[in-house]
């Protein structure tokens, strides 16, 4: 019972306080080289590191990363975890108050997390060595300087 408790601490002030919906490009700039990490509301911490190549290096709530990828669509960020037989996706939209950002589902408007940003890569999540498989979601997106031909040809 304690956790929604929290939350409910974390989200009552932030109606209180004005919201910026960011777009693909303002997420794209906060999110790229930097490490988000939050709550879910369900319950659960992640923390992943957007590497610029689109790879979601880190822990995803459940379990250490492993052929994570992050791209954004439009006005939302989409996450790919696992390989094609095993995919799951989820993509947000991104809120921006003070210094939390807050993520929400793009199909229903729920908030899913609520995050903070961490300059760089300061929790050193890696890939551990191992080939990361994107195939090809990379190289579908919207091409910029988040995206990388080198995983996705992977």
């Amino acid at each position: 019972m304690r956790l929604p408790v929290v939350l409910l601490a974390l989200i009552v002030p932030l109606t209180a306080t004005a919201m910026e919906k960011l777009t693909g490009e303002q997420i794209n700039r906060a999110f790229t080289g930097n490490t988000v990490s939050g709550r879910y509301t369900g319950g659960g911490f992640f923390t992943e590191f957007h590497d610029p190549d689109g790879r979601a290096l880190g822990n995803n709530g459940w379990q250490e990363n492993r052929d994570a990828c992050w791209i954004t669509k439009g006005d939302a960020v989409c996450y790919y975890y696992g390989p094609p037989e095993e995919r799951t996706t989820h993509c947000f939209t991104v809120e921006l108050t003070d210094r939390l950002y807050i993520l929400r589902n793009v199909g229903d408007g729920r908030i899913n997390a609520i995050a903070t940003i961490e300059s760089a890569n300061p929790r050193n999540h890696t890939d551990g060595g191992k080939p990361w498989y994107c195939d090809g979601l990379i190289s579908r997106g919207p091409q910029g300087p988040l995206m990388s031909r080198r995983v996705a040809a992977r």
